[in-house]
């Protein structure tokens, strides 16, 4: 049996299992690509349920991933299972020095662009807002220098730093916009602008993301109250 872990989590300032986690949608983008059926499983971060904690009891959080009864955590740990489990349209290359560079990249977005993004949006202290939206601009820009003119990351194919980047592609233009900032633009980054509209346009990735308005609805909210109170 397969299960995916999806929940909603309230009351935290980090993006991971919030309504239409980007993480649990890197899972979804690679259970579709290979053409693997699920169970999906909601989950309510107000109570967590004993399945959760039983199979994720380090960091009590979504995704989660179960084949038979055996269980994952973490996105990009998940996605690498499942690209060695179904053999089918690869997500990593064969080559090891490209999959370690693509290893590489897709910790980059988590360790670089993910928090100060998020920062620069639903941070209260305005000095620390500039910091995380100067470090946002810095890293995006190395991510346009590594897309360069190529169709995807890895070339012609979706791969694994595409996937891990769907944060970028979706959430990014959606904070953005909450908050009247402009971080990921066709004129400041055209080619990661332009890789993000192919992605966005990809079958298989428009049947996994969220609907945008809900998600638009929940962030906005979030960033109204956080404002509000201050």
């Amino acid at each position: 049996e397969l299960k995916c872990f999806d929940g909603f989590k309230s009351g935290r300032s980090d993006p991971s299992g919030i309504i239409g986690s980007p993480f649990v949608c890197r899972v979804k983008i690679a259970l579709k690509l290979k053409g693997v059926e699920y169970k999906y499983v909601e989950e309510n971060f107000r109570n967590k349920s004993e399945q959760l904690l039983k199979y994720n009891p380090v960091h009590k959080k979504v995704p989660v991933f179960v084949h038979g009864d055996k269980p994952l955590p973490e996105s990009l740990v998940i996605v690498e299972y499942i690209d060695e489990t179904w053999n089918n349209n690869p997500i990593l290359a064969s080559d090891p020095y490209q999959r370690a560079l693509a290893r590489f990249w897709s910790k980059f977005i988590d360790d670089k662009i993910v928090g100060a993004s998020w920062k620069s949006v639903f941070t209260v202290d305005e000095k620390e807002r500039e910091k995380n939206i100067a470090e946002t601009y810095e890293s995006l820009q190395f991510l346009e220098n590594e897309i360069k003119e190529k169709k995807f990351f890895g070339g012609e194919e979706l791969g694994l730093v595409d996937i891990a980047a769907v944060y970028v592609a979706f959430w990014i233009p959606l904070i953005q916009e909450i908050a009247g900032l402009e971080l990921l633009t066709s004129e400041k980054f055209p080619n990661l602008y332009r890789w993000s509209q192919e992605f966005l346009n990809h079958p298989i990735v428009k049947e996994s993301l969220p609907p945008r308005d809900p998600v638009f609805a929940f962030f906005k909210g979030r960033y109204e109250g956080l404002f509000s109170s201050k």
